[in-house]
């Protein structure tokens, strides 16, 4: 059977390989490929919708992996820790960025856990093995530890549940514990821990990645599906008004790549609200640079594996003729791959071992944005997604023992969170093309636009990495009367990262902001850049 390590790999380069026949087109039309005309055109009209946007689109990760929660989120020896041993500089950096959802405790993590070793005194705790990551794991940190962290820095929790060799017993039991007031073996047992009042935990996620190999406890569809089935089943009877996400495809480059989907929701359709799915990218070629033009334009493949996932979704639904119309849960996403491997995933049994510590330069920053976009254009059908991760483990966020900085990949996703609201807009997006291998003609301009009481935002990946693109936007309703904010994420040099030596390499950029006259505004966008601009009535 191959190794964790192998899987990743191979996923690696699948994933940069995936060929595309997106559906960008729903919202896009890349027709114009004349390259004698240079200006795209973006059609904007508040009267046409996709859906409204659910703020938790937005949300993140945080696994017991890494330094992700120890030296992380949770530091008690640290001079920068409270009371309760939280960062202060992290708490405050997540509650200014307004994350409003974030997974918990894993991952890979979740299918060996035992959530009854995480709570009670702290010292009778358990120091045990995370055979996941070949971690040793305190237990000092964990859920009510977890709901305490999540207020304080006012997100909600989405708690996995082990399905590798937990069961679907102990997930009730852990409903229980979280969301029952009192009266009961283990909302009794939280009050003894010192938590009178319960959780309402309302997002579970039944397990992580059940369909790979490296998973602790992988089985078949099928057993995974019925189990999923149970699973649901008892937590409706402790809590009905609980949302639940089975675990769908670990992504494109499984073999059991959307049959594993279709399997487990013959099982568990009828028991479940959402599906998951996870996507990593990555440039395979990054040293030489000479993909950087294909790798900017991946986010479309994952435009792809939606479509892809929901029609499986659709296809049970019909089999089944059920009213109801499942959602997917986007709960792991990112670029990644470059701590793929060696030392990067293997923690060699110690305490909060430096892992997966990705180093994001400028072009991981622009594919992030095509991202925010894909699941934007989306929102139609993705309720729930979450940026794996948050702190120290393929993350935004950096920390050590004197502070933190901010990686490029920062700056779209704390755009999308402070601008992107209201509803998602159908807009029509017309801009020349080129020619990446494995992918259908790609836009130069990737654009997605929200609406919230009269604020139009407008979110634009230029994927050109030579040249600036001229934009007209045609207001087809009523043109705005002032732009409120105009940022612009762009540089030289694409390999640019920041670290704690140089914090501000790659920073936003004030962007000019553009003028609006006869129904139409007309700017340029710089070469390889991401640019949001917000204008009010």
């Amino acid at each position: 059977m191959p190794s964790r390590r192998q899987f990743l790999q191979q996923a690696s380069t699948a994933a940069f390989a995936c060929c595309s026949s997106t559906r960008f087109g729903r919202l896009v039309s890349a027709q114009a490929t004349s390259t004698a005309d240079q200006t795209s055109r973006i059609l904007i009209d508040s009267r046409r919708s996709i859906s409204p946007l659910d703020r938790n689109l937005f949300g993140s990760f945080l696994e017991q992996l890494g330094r992700a929660i120890y030296e992380g989120i949770y530091d008690p020896g640290s001079k920068l820790a409270d009371s309760n041993g939280f960062r202060k500089d992290v708490m405050q950096e997540v509650r200014s960025l307004g994350v409003p959802i974030i997974r918990y405790p894993g991952g890979n993590f979740v299918s060996g856990y035992n959530w009854l070793d995480g709570v009670g005194p702290k010292q009778d705790r358990p120091h045990v093995l995370d055979k996941a990551w070949d971690s040793m794991n305190s237990n000092q940190f964990g859920t009510n530890e977890y709901m305490q962290w999540c207020k304080a820095v006012g997100t909600l929790p989405l708690m996995g549940l082990n399905l590798g060799t937990g069961t679907p017993e102990q997930a009730a039991a852990l409903l229980e514990y979280c969301n029952v007031e009192k009266g009961t073996q283990w909302s009794d047992l939280r009050r003894k821990h010192g938590y009178a009042e319960p959780y309402n935990v309302k997002h579970w996620c039944i397990g992580n990645e059940m369909d790979g190999p490296w998973q602790i406890g992988h089985v078949t569809a099928t057993e995974y599906g019925m189990k999923a089935q149970d699973t649901a089943r008892q937590m409706r009877y402790v809590d009905h008004s609980v949302q639940l996400i089975a675990c769908g495809s670990s992504g494109p480059f499984m073999p059991t790549y959307l049959e594993w989907d279709r399997e487990v929701l013959e099982q568990c359709y009828d028991y479940v609200d959402g599906l998951s799915l996870h996507r990593y990218l990555g440039n395979t070629n990054e040293e030489t640079g000479e993909d950087s033009s294909k790798y900017v334009a991946m986010n479309l493949t994952m435009d792809r594996q939606i479509a892809e996932t929901l029609a499986v979704c659709d296809l049970v639904r019909g089999h089944k003729r059920s009213p109801k119309k499942l959602w997917l849960s986007f709960d792991e996403w990112n670029v990644w791959y470059r701590a793929r491997t060696g030392d990067a995933v293997n923690g060699h049994r110690k305490e909060a071992p430096h892992l997966l510590e990705e180093v994001y330069d400028l072009e991981d920053a622009l594919l992030v944005g095509g991202m925010l976009n894909t699941l934007m254009r989306n929102a139609d059908r993705v309720k729930i997604a979450c940026l794996a991760q948050l702190i120290n483990v393929i993350a935004p966020i950096m920390t050590n023992e004197n502070g933190l900085f901010r990686q490029t990949i920062y700056y779209p996703y704390a755009w999308a969170l402070q601008y992107a609201r209201g509803r998602v807009l159908n807009v029509l997006v017309e801009s020349p093309t080129y020619d990446a291998k494995g992918l259908d003609a790609v836009p130069y301009l990737d654009a997605v636009a929200t609406n919230d009481n009269g604020r139009t935002t407008l979110f634009v990946l230029n994927r050109d990495l030579s040249k600036a693109r001229t934009v007209d936007v045609i207001w087809e309703d009523q043109p705005p009367n002032r732009v409120l904010a105009s940022q612009l994420l762009t540089g030289n040099d694409l390999k640019a990262v920041n670290g704690f030596d140089a914090p501000e390499r790659v920073k936003p950029q004030e962007f000019d902001k553009p003028t609006t006259s006869n129904g139409r505004t007309r700017f340029e966008v710089p070469a390889r850049s991401y640019t949001v601009i917000q204008w009010g009535a």
